[in-house]
C-alpha cells in the first residue's frame, strides 16, 4: 500500500491555483457565493455583465445586482436550499447597466462536500440575445400594486425590519428584499424612506391610515 506523500499539501494547494486559474479564465460567466447570495468570487466572464472588475462584486448580495422576474422560481430555489436538495435552479434575472435594462438566466447550483451544513452556491448567468437593445416601455409606477407588495409596502412604510416582514408576509429576508428592491427600482428611487415618501404621492398607500396600508384604488398587478 502506498503511503500518504508528505507532497500532498503542495500537490491540494497546486490543483487549487490550476482550478481558480480555469474559473478565471472560463467563457461562461460564473460566480461563486454562499447560500444566503453573498459573492465570494466572481469571474471575468460574470463581472463583464455589469461592466467591472471581478473583485468589485465580491462581498455583494445577488439579489442587490440582479432582480428574479419569476417569483415561481425563486420560491423553488429558496425551498431547495432549505431542504438542501442539490440540483440546478434556472431563474429568469433582469439587472441594470448604466441605466440599460439586461435580461436573462441565472442557474445556481448548491455545491460542496455533503457533510456541510451550509452549501456554498455556484451560479451561472446567461443573457438573452439582444438583451439591452430592444426595451419594453418602462413600467408605470403608478400602476397598482401585487398582492405580496400590497402587503410588503405598508410594513415598510411602518418602519418595520427586514426580518419582522419575512415573518408577517411568510417569506425569507430576500424574498422581502428582493419585493422592496424590484419596487424601489420601479418607482426610481434609491431607499426606502424615498420609496415611502414616493409611495404616497403616486398615491399607493393610503395618506388617511395608521397604521399604513395600500390604496384601494388602482388596477392590481400581478
Amino acid at each position: 500500500m502506498t503511503q500518504p506523500s508528505e507532497e500532498a499539501p503542495g500537490a491540494a494547494a497546486a490543483w487549487r491555483s490550476r482550478f481558480v486559474s480555469l474559473f478565471d479564465r472560463a467563457p461562461v460567466a460564473l460566480a461563486i457565493s454562499d447560500a444566503y447570495g453573498l459573492i465570494l468570487g466572481a469571474n471575468p466572464a460574470f463581472a463583464s455583465a455589469w461592466q467591472l472588475q471581478p473583485g468589485k462584486l465580491e462581498g455583494r448580495r445577488l439579489l442587490d445586482i440582479l432582480t428574479p422576474t419569476n417569483e415561481r422560481q425563486l420560491r423553488r430555489l429558496d425551498e431547495a436550499l432549505r431542504s438542501r436538495r442539490r440540483s440546478r435552479y434556472p431563474v429568469e434575472v433582469s439587472w441594470q447597466v448604466r441605466g440599460a435594462a439586461r435580461h436573462g438566466r441565472v442557474t445556481v447550483e448548491p455545491v460542496s462536500d455533503p457533510q456541510d451544513d451550509v452549501p456554498r452556491l455556484l451560479v451561472s448567468l446567461t443573457e438573452e440575445p439582444g438583451a439591452g437593445r430592444s426595451e419594453q416601455p418602462p413600467e408605470d409606477p403608478a400602476d397598482g400594486l401585487g398582492p405580496q407588495e400590497a402587503r410588503i409596502l405598508p410594513l415598510v412604510a411602518a418602519g418595520a425590519s427586514g426580518a419582522a416582514i419575512a415573518r408577517e408576509v411568510g417569506l425569507t429576508v430576500d424574498g422581502v428584499n428582493y419585493h422592496v428592491t424590484r419596487l424601489c427600482r420601479r418607482l426610481g428611487v434609491p431607499n426606502r424612506p424615498a420609496l415611502v415618501a414616493r409611495a404616497y404621492v403616486l398615491g399607493l398607500l393610503d395618506p388617511t391610515a395608521w397604521p399604513p396600508r395600500a390604496a384601494a384604488a388602482g388596477p392590481e398587478r400581478p
